[in-house]
């Protein structure tokens, strides 16, 4: 563990913090979303949920992404998401943080071999996704979720001896399930023991980041180790927004790109376009939290890749990045949201105790 501290620890080995250069702090490159298709049918075209991902169906896709069979079996897109890779290499890329857990299926060995193939860094995370993605996994003891989070950060993920960099995303459902509470203690208890990096997948309540952060915190977790995904559709007015990045972790939009309004997996929630969540940033920098914001896209399906017309990996770069200094956010503070903020959270770093 001595050998990973200071470092950013990546499936192809350890790297001092600056070499990780432009970084996604949220991203899926291999990953199976197809539990959700029983959960989120469609309002009409039901036959559509069988079909191969074609563009005359697209428009169908956009709105219900999680009916498609097709679609969330991003898994089977290993040479798409090489060619992206190299597409966001040659446009100045350096990192991304792929944060497939149990449940949603992780393969570490195919993530060392696309960043052999691309020259990308990736971190992989380990842990486990919403308790309604692992219903086999119920039983099991917050002492055995420790044990098999600490091999795979130490030793190798899955029986190989490509490690994890992180833990993460935490899956926690609203409320939050008892499986999910003993994954977010075990997860605090190797943060204190490792000083590894954080991430957590809140449910929709408002209330769940609170809730999440506290019994994160109560086991011993140290906030600033911990970046909250999902703000995009889970703060929807700048004084929550503050209050919870009061807290003391990262606060991450991360759903850049994702640009309608109906949000599929809770219709409730009025999506916010690119130019909000800048705004929204933007209001963050300007309330003092510019050290602690993150971003990413948190692509996990087909038809967010270039391949099939989606906006892709390097949409942040490429348009995200000059929009935010349009709006008046700095090249420094682009920097340290896009550069520093993920270096510094990924840098393995344990509290003296």
């Amino acid at each position: 563990m001595n050998m990973m501290e200071g470092k950013i620890q990546t499936v192809l080995g350890c790297i001092e913090p600056e070499e990780a250069g432009f970084t996604l702090a949220h991203e899926h490159l291999l990953c199976d979303f197809e539990y959700l298709v029983h959960k989120y049918p469609p309002k009409h075209c039901p036959e559509n949920c069988t079909r191969k991902l074609t563009p005359d169906i697209n428009w169908w896709v956009t709105h219900y992404p999680y009916s498609s069979y097709d679609n969330n079996r991003l898994y089977e897109e290993k040479q798409a998401i090489v060619d992206e890779l190299h597409f966001y290499k040659k446009n100045g890329g350096g990192t991304i943080v792929e944060n497939t857990t149990y449940g949603i299926q992780p393969d570490v060995k195919s993530l060392a071999d696309i960043s052999k193939t691309t020259g990308v860094h990736l971190v992989a995370g380990t842990g486990w996704y919403v308790e309604s993605s692992r219903p086999t996994t119920l039983d099991i003891k917050q002492e055995q979720f420790a044990d098999i989070m600490r091999t795979e950060l130490t030793q190798g993920c899955n029986g190989s001896t490509y490690k994890a960099g992180m833990i993460g995303e935490v899956g926690c459902s609203w409320p939050i399930t008892v499986s999910e509470r003993r994954v977010l203690e075990a997860t605090a208890e190797l943060e204190i023991e490792t000083g590894c990096p954080v991430i957590m997948h809140p449910g929709w309540d408002p209330a769940s980041p609170f809730e999440v952060m506290r019994i994160y915190q109560e086991a011993g977790g140290h906030a600033d180790r911990v970046v909250m995904s999902h703000m995009d559709r889970t703060y929807f007015n700048i004084p929550d927004l503050l209050e919870f990045a009061a807290v003391g972790c990262y606060v991450e939009y991360d759903h850049f790109g994702l640009e309608t309004s109906y949000y599929h997996l809770h219709e409730e929630t009025d999506m916010p376009s690119d130019s909000t969540r800048i705004l929204n940033i933007k209001a963050l920098i300007d309330a003092g939290f510019e050290d602690r914001i993150t971003i990413g896209h948190d692509i996990h399906t087909k038809h967010s890749l270039m391949k099939y017309g989606g906006h892709g990996f390097s949409h942040i770069m490429l348009q995200a990045v000059p929009r935010m200094l349009q709006r008046g956010i700095t090249q420094l503070q682009v920097d340290k949201i896009v550069k520093y903020n993920p270096q510094t959270w990924l840098t393995f770093n344990k509290h003296i105790q």
